[in-house]
């Protein structure tokens, strides 16, 4: 059986860019690299990376193009000179930006001939190379799959299908999840604080409620989708009155309520509009205005 690798050039060697090169190396894929600071490459060379001078030399190495740098307009100002070199290769675009961004990105290098990849790495750099970490991918058809094997060694490949703009999308989506759930778990951990429970002993507790937290999630997906929002676990209006005890405790501790005043306010207007009686999940209309 074959062991050969699939050639990748890596342009971008920031503190992700590094971390992808470093995957592919350790996977034993031929990988090029390139970064306006070549300094940077150092660490990699000496783990066997081939330094290019150049971007047409970088993107001329390889089928698989992987370019991770600060912004679009960056990855536009390093590609636009050598466009014609892209023609026939895949370009896997793992920069964050906007929908609107990847899909002229799509556009762009459909126009010159070539394969195009946008992705959402879900992870820190030390987070790269685990099967655990997932890396969002959306664009061309076929080609995630094409190329798999060789995108496997960066995280979990997750495809979203044919629209470009799908991985920045969900990117931001997770990335306002990963937020408010910190948020949340800041306020609640500084509440038990207050008493005197370590926040290693809340924690664990914590972690647990996520489970049945996503359980509802994944109960309140199908509401949304079908526009109906039956009460039938625990309504607004119970959570009204609940969230009162959240607050009160807050107070008397001195925590910041502002939070889970929030919370209040998004769940009164629902009640004054009539929805006392539906499931949380009816909220989303709130944030559809």
């Amino acid at each position: 059986m074959s062991t050969k690798r699939t050639p990748v050039t890596v342009i971008g060697l920031g503190q992700m860019g590094a971390a992808l090169a470093a995957a592919f190396l350790a996977a034993g894929h031929p990988t090029t690299v390139f970064n306006r600071s070549p300094e940077k490459a150092g660490p990699l060379v000496a783990r066997g990376a081939r330094l290019a001078g150049t971007v047409a030399e970088a993107v001329e190495a390889s089928e698989l193009v992987v370019v991770c740098v600060l912004d679009y307009p960056a990855v536009r100002a390093l590609l636009d000179p050598v466009a014609g070199s892209l023609r026939g290769r895949v370009l896997v675009n793992l920069t964050s930006g906007s929908p609107e961004q990847a899909r002229a990105e799509a556009d762009w290098a459909a126009g010159h001939g070539a394969g195009y990849l946008d992705g959402g790495i879900m992870t820190t750099p030390p987070g790269v190379g685990d099967s655990a970490s997932m890396i969002l991918y959306a664009g061309g058809p076929g080609l995630l799959a094409e190329h798999r094997a060789t995108l496997e060694v960066l995280g979990d490949p997750v495809d979203l299908g044919a629209d470009a703009g799908l991985a920045s999308l969900y990117d931001a989506g997770l990335l306002g999840l990963m937020w408010s759930v910190f948020g949340g778990w800041l306020h609640a951990t500084a509440l038990a604080g207050a008493d005197g429970v370590p926040a290693k002993e809340f924690t664990a507790v914590s972690v647990r409620w996520l489970r049945t937290v996503s359980w509802f999630l994944t109960t309140y997906a199908d509401q949304i989708d079908a526009g109906e929002y039956p009460g039938d676990d625990a309504t607004i209006d119970v959570q009204v009155a609940s969230i009162a005890h959240l607050l009160h405790a807050g107070e008397e501790r001195g925590i910041d309520d502002r939070l889970p005043r929030l919370h209040l306010e998004l769940m009164r207007e629902a009640v004054a509009a009539g929805h006392g009686g539906d499931s949380y999940a009816r909220i989303i209309e709130a944030f559809r205005k």
